[in-house]
């Protein structure tokens, strides 16, 4: 008796322990953003990820990060709770740069049960038409 009993006992505590706990989860409405033709008249440009936490716990953004030093990204800072949104805001300098099409990735980390999501922005930089002066 001693013995099913001691069996048991470790049976609940091997269980518990492994149970799974409650678990954020993130998702996006988009993970792409195309800002398209622009020029270097205007070099900066913004988009803004939403995401969601579709998960049971709350949502942690620990840091995102960008591939270059000219696209900064921001984030939500607190929690974000189950079934709220939050996001991560992209602003690309293009000043500077070379003209043409481009291509960034942010890597955004958090506590969720996918702890890694990459974010694409791409476009392409033209140089501004400079209007001719009459002789």
């Amino acid at each position: 008796m001693r013995n099913l009993i001691l069996t048991v006992v470790s049976f609940l505590c091997f269980a518990t322990l492994y149970a799974k706990e409650p678990q954020s989860e993130i998702l996006f409405d988009k993970t792409v953003h195309n800002f398209g033709k622009f020029t270097d008249a205007n070099p900066v440009v913004t988009c803004k990820f939403v995401f969601k936490n579709v998960g049971e716990a709350p949502l942690i953004i620990n840091q995102a990060i960008a591939s270059c030093g000219c696209t900064v990204p921001s984030f939500t800072e607190k929690p974000v709770m189950p079934g709220e949104t939050g996001e991560v805001t992209v602003t690309y300098n293009g000043k500077g740069r070379y003209f043409g099409p481009f291509q960034k990735i942010v890597t955004v980390t958090s506590n969720a049960a996918t702890k890694h999501v990459r974010l694409y922005i791409k476009g392409e930089m033209e140089k501004a038409k400079q209007e001719q002066k009459d002789k």
